[in-house]
This record gives C-alpha cells, structure tokens and sequence, in this order.
C-alpha cells in the first residue's frame, strides 16, 4: 500500500470512528442507550448475498483495561436492571464517546454460545458489514476473529453489555470485526482534504 492509500485509508478509519461515536454519544443521551440504526450492521459473507444481520456492535477503547473495571463495579454493586442502566448511561453519555482517536477500528459483537451464526462466520474468517444512518453509509470488508475471555476487548465488550442486559448469559461468545480499510468505502465518500 502506497503512501496515498494508506492517507485515506486513515482519513476513512477516523471517519467512520467519529460517526460511530457521534451516533452512540446520541443514543446514550437522547434515546436510553438503545441501539439506533448506525450501531447496527448488515452482515454479509462470502457464501451468501443474503443479509445476516442486523448486528449490533460495540466499539472499545484502545486502552480498555480502567473502563472495563467501572462496567463490571457498576453491574456487581446492584442486581437491579434500572440503577444498572442509569450507572452505565451516565458513564456512557459523559466524555466516553467524546474522543474517537481513544478507539480502536474493530467492531465487537456477542454471540450465544450455540450460534450458528458466530460458527459461520469464525469458519468463513471475513465478511462484509454494511452500517447507515443519516444519509451515510460504511461498507466494512473485516476479518472475523473470536476472542478468548482473558482478552480485553472480550471483557470490555461482556461487562459493557452486562449494564444494559441483566439476562445475558455467564458464557458468551464475542467475535471481533477488523476493518481492511483499504477495500472499505463510504458513501457520500470521504475527502482526504
């Protein structure tokens, strides 16, 4: 990859962070943390056209190691669901989303132990995520890794959606989506400039 390709593939990278959090900051305060439209993917692999999706995704920090800590405090130090949401929301809505450089670029999702799904895409190791909202729209080209428990993005991702489900399960499977930025688009594109 040359010089140029590499610029934009940043310039789309960073983009496409900034959207996501924008999206998220919104949805932590102006919609209870629902998920909204953006944080929800199409899911395509190479076997189908047919949409898999919608998958909701999280996106973690790079350093995640501090925050991780607060999720799991916020959800051992109550069982009950709506002081768990109202914690993790004003956690969420404050400066979390505020710095999209402190991201990393993959997506993360959770998988039921049983999915076939999450067994499809690990044995296809790519796929194709397609979000859009507000007139915006990212084709993500990714690689598909499940991660261990011990991993921090797991543990980041599993203790942030324990504050918003109080029935997820003890066991979860959770795949992380890498983005090839460079066979990524957008739509409207985005300028290097």
């Amino acid at each position: 990859m040359n010089e140029t390709e590499k610029s934009q593939s940043q310039v789309l990278e960073n983009y496409f962070l900034g959207w996501q959090c924008r999206i998220r900051q919104q949805a932590v305060r102006n919609d209870e943390g629902r998920p909204s439209e953006g944080m929800m993917a199409d899911l395509y692999v190479s076997i189908s056209e047919r949409n898999l999706g919608p998958l909701v995704t999280n996106v973690v920090l790079k350093d995640s190691a501090e925050i991780t800590s607060e999720f799991r405090h916020v959800v051992r130090k109550t069982h009950d669901p709506k002081l768990r949401r109202e914690s993790a929301l004003k956690i969420l809505s404050s400066a979390y989303y505020q710095y999209p450089k402190n991201f990393a670029g993959a997506l993360i999702a959770t998988f039921a132990v049983e999915s076939e799904l999450a067994d499809l895409l690990v044995a296809q190791q790519e796929c194709k995520l397609v979000f859009h909202q507000y007139n915006q729209t990212f084709e993500l080209h990714c690689s598909v890794t499940e991660l261990n428990e011990t991993d921090d993005n797991f543990q980041a991702t599993y203790w942030h959606n324990r504050m918003f489900n109080a029935t997820l399960p003890a066991r979860v499977r959770i795949i992380e989506f890498a983005p090839d930025w460079s066979k990524s688009v957008a739509d409207p594109a985005v300028n290097a400039a």
